[in-house]
């Protein structure tokens, strides 16, 4: 039994992950605003993790073995749990994304086209931190999402007082009526009503998950590897989003319709015009097997047709 705080883990793949952190046996503390109270056996600390002082308070004199991070989207956040957590807690582990790779966000090497990005294109240990940026300001925030990992990534790496881990996690599909980002639902919608979809003339592919496989990563990554460091957690194929909307037309009984926007227009989500597919070796090479997308895809999107009524 290890003692594990989560912070966040109210909905989706992070509830998902204290469920099964609770069922293996683990003693388990959930950290958020209140707003959601934890499942039985697990303790609740109401606290806003944005005030380092309430932190402090509702943690008194606590410890911890792990806590796995599913809300840190600064590096003020990150700076503030890094002073909290200090001499807490011998391992961290950050829930991040595939968006720390987007080339339109940071000077970031050239990705070649059909080779896998590997952690190695972002190092979190040589980042700039810049804590004086109006983080606060959540329309500053929306579009800087990106960056706001990578800076909170570097944070937690440089500080150095505990195993760090960083989940740069694919994109989320699964679970019907869970998945919060309406991303699958809004394909889904499209090909139901028979509506075009916007793509790019020439789309690339990308990398998904399943929420599950996500929640079991995270659950590893948290007591089951000492590996440190960033990692890639994403199943062992990309797909375009032609191939992702096939499965959906295939699952529906319908043939879906597409309109090309122009270049440097929006598209539909998973729709890209740069390369956006992540390596998952190095998960893999630790001991994580991930599955395929087409392996689950099909069950997913049956689950967000249910949950569309069809």
């Amino acid at each position: 039994m290890q003692r594990i705080c989560v912070i966040g883990g109210s909905r989706y793949f992070g509830k998902l992950l204290v469920e099964r952190l609770r069922a293996a046996g683990h003693q388990v503390t959930v950290i958020n605003r209140g707003s959601t109270v934890p499942p039985a056996g697990v303790e609740h600390l109401v606290a806003d993790r944005d005030d380092e002082a309430s932190l402090v308070a509702a943690l008194g004199a606590r410890t911890f073995d792990v806590v796995v991070d599913q809300v840190c989207y600064t590096p003020v956040q990150a700076a503030i749990a890094a002073r909290v957590f200090r001499g807490r807690a011998r391992r961290y582990v950050m829930t991040s994304t595939i968006e720390v790779y987007d080339p339109a966000t940071a000077d970031l090497p050239l990705a070649v086209p059909g080779t896998p990005v590997r952690e190695t294109a972002v190092d979190p240990a040589s980042w700039r931190v810049r804590t004086d940026l109006p983080w606060h300001d959540d329309a500053y925030l929306e579009t800087h999402y990106a960056e706001g990992k990578r800076q909170a990534e570097a944070v937690f790496t440089q500080d150095g007082g505990y195993a760090f881990v960083s989940v740069r996690s694919a994109h989320v599909l699964g679970g019907g009526a869970l998945e919060f980002t309406g991303r699958l639902a809004h394909y889904v919608e499209r090909v139901l009503g028979e509506l075009p979809i916007a793509v790019h003339a020439d789309p690339l592919p990308t990398v998904f998950v399943h929420h599950e496989e996500l929640a079991a990563l995270l659950h590893w990554a948290a007591t089951g590897t000492d590996v440190t460091g960033p990692l890639n957690a994403c199943s062992g194929d990309a797909l375009d989003v032609h191939g992702l909307v096939d499965v959906i037309a295939s699952r529906a009984g319908r043939t879906p319709a597409y309109e090309t926007v122009d270049p440097g227009q929006d598209a539909s989500p998973f729709s890209f015009d740069r390369h956006y597919v992540m390596s998952n070796a190095r998960a893999g090479k630790a001991g994580f097997t991930f599955s395929r997308t087409r392996d689950w895809l099909p069950q997913a999107v049956d689950e967000a047709l249910a949950a569309h009524g069809h």
